[in-house]
């Protein structure tokens, strides 16, 4: 019976993509005001505190 069953399962193969995925994250930084914490983060400054949550993901291509 078990030979049977081993039998009707289709082999799995591995297959690689290439995704875009948005997340939204939560950065944080040191300043002095909300004014110049916003421009050191849109310079790049700062780290991220949280990873957050994934809100989009698009599969761009599929390898096999």
């Amino acid at each position: 019976m078990a030979v049977a069953v081993l039998k009707l399962k289709p082999k799995l193969k591995t297959f690689h993509a290439a995704m875009l995925v948005t997340r939204a994250e939560e950065w944080c930084v040191d300043a002095e005001t909300p004014e110049q914490a916003r421009e050191l983060l849109a310079s790049g400054q700062g780290h991220r505190c949280q990873l957050g949550d994934c809100l989009n993901i698009e599969v761009g291509r599929v390898e096999e």
